[in-house]
């Protein structure tokens, strides 16, 4: 985030306000406290539910392409909605759309919790990554029109803080709720906690937040929206279910199928820039080289994030048998490594080394990798969370080199008046990229577990007897090892891809991609870190 922030015109603030009273400022810190808390609860759930996904699959039943859904659904839906969700708070008034959806992603973690089924379990997380689409956007949006430039510095670096924090409690809180399984619960906590925290957040938000409305927002794409889910689905159904179904012909069909629904999208999006100038995707950012790459870096990003997070935390519990406590904890070092090497990526290196400091992340985070799979092979099944250690440290130092500077590298060359357009599309494809790479875990854990395996089954019901639990262990490592091969292989094509970025952002740390103070006001909005 940087500190020299637009100015930002709403329908109740004068562009140039009178010192606010001590009063108006207390109520301000306030709604910084309560936007900042819902999207702390936005990033533990993406994490949060990883580490308990073992226990789901044991004691709700669920089968692995609804695994693929309870994390992918909450995704895709949250991709799907990010724009549109902006659009809405700046047409209707973004407290009104922030207590909306705070509102009903409660509702949607109560669903999660009560669920009868696997079935109800993955709509109410489809729901859920809805209302997070309705809220996420409203929470930088409400900073710009509450805040003055000079204090946006200091925000944005406790947002950032809460970034972190969100990053490293999500599993650790994820661990200890299934751990502890309050009142035989077992699973069920980690989204019921969000109860409590939603009400109040609801309650305060509506007395505390101030509302801002943009004096002209861009109208909304439902068509665009339609198109983009549809083109999804159409490619990530097939892939999750393929594999159980025998990869039928409609599942192939459906996936070429796709394609066409993409090229109907784009050719509909030109059409819809023509007439009204506000087009889901602004296509006319694509002939910027840099963006261009920028997005196929982060839509390849998270396709690797995708298929790693979901294949460790299978691997850790139900292929080594380790509690959702011991493996929450594992991934600790995993994630201070992150933080470390994100504050000196933007504040020491990408200043002096621009890009090349992304591409040593790309082949750091590579290298990591792959030396987890040696000590994978090399330890087996009686590997420890110590041995584990070093190449989680330098996989978590090879992301922070990434992620932090990432999109200030996308943005630099954007004009600034599709800065904001840009932002929302960065962070729609990243979702997205996580949803394919979920998606993408039937064919590249699943399927080679169920070679390994054989007749005996996968999961946990094969593990009765000491025997077939190591033949179990070790096609969770086999199948774990062949699915890092592939994050590997991701990183290989990043580094290539991030030659199209800028060799050094001129806009580093001075306003990246920032609009002009009367740009379009969708476009005011920062991006939003998420998971």
């Amino acid at each position: 985030m940087t500190s020299s922030e637009p100015h930002l015109e709403t329908s109740d603030r004068a562009s140039a306000p009178a010192p606010a009273s001590s009063a108006a400022d207390k109520r301000r810190w306030f709604a910084l406290a309560i936007v900042m808390t819902a999207a702390f609860m936005d990033l533990v759930d993406v994490t949060i539910v990883n580490i308990a996904i073992p226990s789901i699959t044991q004691t709700a039943g669920a089968t692995e392409s609804q695994i693929q859904w309870i994390t992918a659904g909450y995704a895709l839906a949250f991709a799907a909605g990010l724009i549109t969700g902006g659009r809405l708070g700046d047409i209707h008034g973004r407290k009104k759309l922030f207590l909306i959806g705070i509102g009903g992603f409660t509702v949607a973690s109560a669903l999660c919790g009560f669920a009868a089924n696997p079935e109800m379990l993955v709509a109410s997380r489809i729901l859920q990554g809805a209302m997070a689409a309705l809220m996420v956007p409203q929470v930088l949006s409400i900073v710009h029109a509450t805040f003055p430039a000079h204090e946006r510095g200091k925000v944005f670096g406790l947002f950032g803080a809460v970034v972190g924090l969100g990053a490293v409690s999500g599993p650790l809180l994820g661990a200890l709720l299934t751990e502890w399984n309050l009142f035989g619960l077992e699973w069920r906590p980690i989204f019921l906690i969000n109860l409590p925290v939603g009400i109040a957040g609801l309650i305060l938000g509506s007395r505390f937040i101030t509302e801002s409305k943009a004096t002209r927002a861009p109208r909304l794409d439902l068509v665009g929206v339609a198109l983009v889910t549809l083109g999804l689905l159409m490619l990530l159904y097939p892939l999750t279910r393929g594999r159980e179904l025998g990869w039928p012909l409609w599942g192939h069909l459906s996936m070429a199928g796709a394609l066409v629904v993409l090229a109907v999208l784009v050719a509909y999006e030109r059409r819809k820039t023509a007439r009204d100038g506000s087009p889901l995707i602004e296509l006319s950012l694509f002939r910027v080289k840099s963006f261009a790459a920028g997005i196929a870096v982060q839509t390849v990003f998270g396709v690797g994030l995708g298929i790693f997070f979901l294949v460790w935390t299978l691997y850790m519990q139900m292929g080594l048998g380790w509690s959702p406590l011991k493996a929450g904890l594992t991934g600790v070092p995993f994630s201070i490594a992150v933080s470390v090497a994100a504050g000196l990526s933007v504040q020491k290196l990408v200043p002096r080394f621009g890009r090349k400091v992304l591409q040593a992340g790309a082949l750091v985070l590579g290298l990591g990798v792959l030396l987890y799979i040696w000590e994978s092979e090399r330890y087996g099944l009686g590997i420890e969370p110590w041995q584990m250690a070093l190449p989680l440290v330098v996989m978590g130092v090879g992301m922070g080199l990434i992620v932090a500077p990432l999109t200030d590298a996308i943005l630099s060359e954007v004009p600034r008046e599709h800065a904001g357009s840009a932002s929302g599309l960065i962070n729609t494809v990243q979702q997205m990229g996580n949803a394919l790479g979920l998606g993408l875990v039937s064919v590249v854990f699943f399927g080679v577990l169920d070679d390994r395996l054989g007749g005996l089954g996968s999961g946990s019901e094969a593990g009765a007897g000491s025997g077939a639990r190591a033949v179990v262990g070790s096609a969770f490592a086999d199948a774990f090892q062949h699915a890092l091969g592939w994050v590997a292989a991701v990183m290989g094509v990043i580094f290539l891809l991030m030659f199209a970025l800028p060799r050094k952002p001129a806009q580093h740390v001075e306003g990246a991609g920032e609009p002009e103070p009367h740009a379009d006001p969708e476009e005011t909005r920062e991006p939003v870190p998420v998971g």
